[in-house]
């Protein structure tokens, strides 16, 4: 009973003080203090009300005195609570001209917004709902991000969806649209967040005439606000029944029209980049094969892009044969290419050893992507396949990568012992390993690679070497047990010799 009595005497201090700032730290410093569990009885039927009305004070240190104080008091007080007790204090924080204010309301609405005991007062309450709206037009992202992720949570349940589609509320959210490029795209933002949570949602969005409108913008004549809707369609994309309902809609049709015809655009390198990750997505999620062959123009765009000189378009490139070499069908789909696949491969290789450090590390990804095969993938053809790639980076593939390795940038480092990671399961790469000279060697050696990523990396190619059932035979006994000493050790162990030397170094 202590607590609640001391906190109830400082809050009546604070009523009665003509400055209340050190009065207000000292409730601070008590609420802090206190574990939230052992608060809520404390602060259940206190006055608040006079923290609140101190919120409308236009001294900054008063306001944001009362907000850490009613940060935690609220958070202390469950959602119920809130919404019987002081939802028409909450809603007036949501037009405070202060954002931390904004912020504190809209945290609190959110946490009633996902109760199912208070979010039937919300529901009823038509204008905080409106109110929290209009914070999506702030200038502040900070408040409209917290209010788009309050408004989203409401979609979760049916009642929620009725009051946001079915209700004047949608007419709010349409005139709000209309502040500007940036806030209708900030309602798009809810509305695709709102569609990925299931067919349901979607249908009350499509409903709503929103998403046609976001679509018919995938085209309009803004390059800048093209490229932000090919990046909210790719979001919708995510989900299986998004994916359907864009099939429906003709959107990748549409979208694979906009790639071929970017080839008369000047201003294609604007919005390019998303058009083709959007069909990277699609195929690792759905099928490589099928979205290639259906979509042709996507592939020839990609190999197209990879030979390009423009380094963002080939940073795209990489990234997406990375992500379609990843998968054993996208894997069959590259090499049916034939000499254009090859080709960029040759590219790829000639950027790992000699572009710009960023396209280095990139290709390097790229590269260990293509080249990776889990042990149940591991059929004659597709070792062949993974076999004939390594083969085609270089007539000495070996000796290439581990001069990349040896570069004093860890990332190339890192990207280098990836590829070598990629071939140690495969018995190709561990007879490569066995009989390139010294290599063994390098891979025991703890003195190569002194940052902590690089350490780590090498730890997971001894690891993919030791875990191989050929390993121990291709390698033979004595590599196959310094190699696994070296993976109990542990990836930062250093041995007694290493650190007496290191000393006499000093």
């Amino acid at each position: 009973m202590h607590m609640a009595a001391s906190i109830e005497s400082l809050l009546e201090e604070i009523s009665g003080a003509e400055d209340p700032t050190e009065e207000l730290q000292s409730l601070k410093t008590a609420l802090l203090s206190i574990p939230l569990s052992a608060l809520t009885d404390s602060v259940r039927g206190q006055r608040l009300d006079v923290i609140f009305s101190l919120l409308h004070s236009n001294q900054r240190e008063q306001v944001q005195l009362c907000v850490d104080i009613l940060e935690r008091i609220l958070m202390a007080l469950s959602p119920e609570y809130l919404a019987q007790n002081y939802r028409v204090e909450l809603q007036g924080g949501l037009t405070h001209p202060n954002e931390s204010v904004k912020i504190l309301a809209l945290t609190q609405i959110s946490r009633m917004v996902e109760n199912p005991g208070a979010v039937t007062e919300i529901l009823n309450h038509h204008d905080i709902l409106r109110a929290v709206i209009h914070c999506i037009r702030e200038e502040k992202m900070a408040v409209a991000k917290q209010a788009i992720q309050s408004l989203s949570k409401l979609s979760h349940s049916k009642p929620g969806l009725d009051k946001l589609f079915q209700s004047d509320l949608l007419t709010v959210m349409k005139e709000v649209m209309a502040t500007s490029d940036i806030v209708r795209y900030r309602i798009y933002e809810l509305v695709v967040e709102i569609s990925s949570v299931s067919p349901i949602s979607l249908g009350y969005c499509a409903n709503s005439s929103l998403i046609s409108q976001l679509l018919s913008e995938l085209t309009g004549d803004d390059v800048l606000i093209r490229a932000t809707a090919t990046e909210m369609v790719t979001t919708l994309a995510h989900s299986q029944h998004g994916r359907q309902y864009l099939a429906q809609q003709g959107i990748m049709d549409k979208i694979s029209n906009m790639i071929r015809g970017a080839e008369t655009d000047p201003f294609s390198s604007l919005y390019l980049p998303g058009l083709v990750k959007f069909f990277g997505n699609l195929a690792i999620m759905d099928s490589p094969q099928q979205v290639c062959e259906t979509y042709p123009a996507f592939q020839n765009k990609v190999f197209e892009m990879a030979l390009d000189p423009d380094p963002v378009m080939i940073g795209v490139a990489l990234d997406t044969l990375g992500l379609l070499g990843s998968n054993v069908e996208g894997k069959q789909v590259l090499q049916k290419t034939g000499e254009n696949f090859k080709a960029v491969l040759l590219r790829m290789s000639q950027l790992a050893s000699s572009g710009a450090t960023e396209l280095r590390v990139r290709s390097l990804d790229a590269i260990s992507q293509l080249l990776t095969l889990q042990p149940e993938q591991q059929t004659e053809d597709l070792l062949a396949l993974t076999e004939s790639w390594f083969h085609l980076l270089s007539n000495q593939p070996m000796d290439m990568i581990r001069t990349i390795s040896t570069q004093p940038f860890p990332e190339l480092h890192c990207g280098a012992l990836g590829i070598f990671t990629a071939i140690a399961t495969q018995p190709w790469g561990q007879k490569l390993m066995i009989n390139n000279p010294g290599f063994m060697e390098f891979i025991l050696d703890r003195s190569t690679g002194q940052t902590k990523e690089a350490k780590d990396a090498k730890y997971e190619l001894v690891g993919s070497l030791v875990c191989s059932s050929t390993a121990a035979e291709i390698l033979g006994s004595q590599h196959y047990l310094r190699l696994k000493t070296y993976l109990r050790e542990g990836p930062y162990y250093v041995s007694a010799v290493a650190s007496v030397s290191t000393e006499g170094a000093d």
